[in-house]
């Protein structure tokens, strides 16, 4: 059995969730739309008739084949070296956090969430730095507000550390230090890489390289980033095996503020397909899910956490028992939920993962303490996988796209095929593919896990845009946000 067919559950429970926040979005339109529809239709009124019948969902993609390699990864196949990010642009009124927080609006239908219908694509800002400098630059132009970080992408520095049979080894430790003292540590992913930026970290001049794992002999290397033409990307081998993950810690941060009422509902409903699914994508896995929930200050809690645990029917009672309620404006407490998942026991011999739904940023003066938070699970090796709902704005995108960016995560986007949903704004990328979203997220899923990057098959993309060719593109103009 592939990865692929044995994440599949995860990934039908996760298109699920987003199709619930469309409905969230359409809740803030109808809203807007009650004078035109309250002689028709009212929550006290008679119910409505029956909403037309959902448009079938594209058909199911064929396999595509996500087997963790025994050795390496197959000539010509695009690896993890190059870190797979991506990102998107959802934008909806702010104003949809204000209205009747956990209420439908007014002449809104609920519908029955479906897996496997909703469509998304995505973006890898590694691949495409000068791109994704454009994007950052032309956003950050004109914000006054402090803490907010810009990851240059264009020059970052990748360590990649093999095991004495040349296979990668994950979770080896490497410390990168410079002449003034200034150093950082970082453990390497599933492809035994650990990337530094050292415009962000703070790093310049002529860098020493340390590397060990298990107790086996540092080895230490030496680079010149002042030097022209200098290498910043370093192989180093170790004298132990190659090792790949056999554990997973996952945690899901979950807005639970009033317009994120259907989200919260899915994942109620579905926790035990998505835990089922984790347990499937490698015979054997350890697997622990945590949980942390959050609204805002004045509301009933701004957080809540419920530690890691393998015990799924405890932690599946938790999460029924929470309730989408409060918020009332846009920014929500994103900054107090990174602070509580960073107090989680994450093992250091773990592929780490936080989920994080949500569809909106922090307060502007806490966006600084929310990136720290990031920047803390960063070094503890948390990939941060944003799980954007429809009402994504400017703010929020880019902090959730530089978390995805810097933990070599991915950001990803719901686009208009489908049917599902109003209409969402075009990305501000110059190309990307789109797939049905389940399949998108076996992707990003099994590359956290076996460490190499995973396109989709021919058959399984359903549109084109921009000129792409395996995650890079080639644009004909330049990124609206930037100009």
């Amino acid at each position: 059995m592939t990865i692929l067919s044995q994440v599949r559950l995860l990934s039908l429970t996760i298109a699920g969730l987003l199709l619930a926040g469309c409905a969230a979005h359409r809740d803030t339109v109808a809203a807007a739309d009650a004078a035109a529809v309250e002689t028709d239709v009212g929550r006290e009124a008679t119910p409505p008739p029956a909403p037309p019948a959902p448009p079938a969902p594209p058909a199911p993609p064929a396999s595509v084949g996500l087997a963790a390699p025994a050795t390496a990864a197959p000539a010509g196949a695009a690896t993890l070296d190059s870190v797979s990010v991506s990102g998107s642009r959802m934008r909806v009124s702010a104003e949809a956090k204000a209205i009747a927080p956990g209420e439908p609006g007014r002449g809104h239908v609920r519908q029955q969430a479906q897996s496997g219908t909703l469509t998304a694509g995505d973006y890898d800002d590694l691949l495409n730095p000068g791109q994704y400098a454009r994007y950052a630059e032309g956003y950050l132009q004109g914000r006054a507000q402090a803490g907010l970080p810009f990851v240059d992408t264009r020059s970052p520095l990748q360590v990649r550390v093999l095991g004495k049979d040349g296979q990668p080894l994950a979770f080896a430790n490497v410390t990168v230090s410079d002449s003034r003292g200034r150093s950082l540590r970082l453990p390497t992913a599933a492809n035994g890489s650990a990337v530094f930026f050292p415009r962000l970290d703070g790093l310049a001049g002529r860098l020493q390289l340390a590397v060990d794992a298990d107790g086996s002999q540092r080895i230490q290397r030496s680079v010149d980033l002042g030097r022209p033409g200098a290498d910043r990307t370093i192989s180093i081998t170790l004298p132990v095996a190659g090792r790949a993950p056999q554990a997973l810690d996952l945690l899901l941060a979950i807005d639970t503020t009033g317009s994120m009422g259907d989200e919260l509902k899915y994942l109620q409903v579905e926790l035990d397909s998505i835990v089922t699914s984790l347990r499937r994508i490698r015979p054997g896995t350890d697997m622990r899910v945590g949980l942390v929930v959050y609204r805002d200050d004045g509301d009933e809690y701004v957080t809540r956490r419920f530690e890691f645990t393998g015990d799924l029917a405890d932690l599946r009672k938790q999460l029924g028992a929470q309730r989408a309620n409060g918020g009332g404006d846009y920014p929500e407490a994103v900054d107090r939920a990174f602070a509580e998942a960073n107090g989680f026991d994450w093992r250091e011999d773990a592929t780490k993962v936080m989920l994080h739904v949500a569809d909106a940023p922090p307060h502007a003066e806490r966006a600084g303490a929310a990136w720290d938070q990031a920047l803390s699970l960063r070094r503890r090796g948390v990939h941060i996988v944003p799980v954007a709902a429809s009402g994504v704005a400017d703010d929020a995108q880019y902090l959730m796209r530089s978390m995805a960016a810097v933990t070599q995560s991915r950001y990803l986007f719901l686009t208009d095929d489908s049917g599902v949903g109003l209409p969402h704004d075009e990305p501000d990328v110059p190309c990307y593919v789109v797939s049905r979203l389940d399949g998108l997220i076996e992707r990003v899923v099994a590359s956290l896990l076996v460490g190499h990057r995973v396109e989709p098959q021919p058959e399984a993309i359903i549109r084109r845009t921009g000129d792409y060719d395996r995650g890079v593109c080639r644009p004909a103009e330049r990124p609206r946000i930037a100009r």
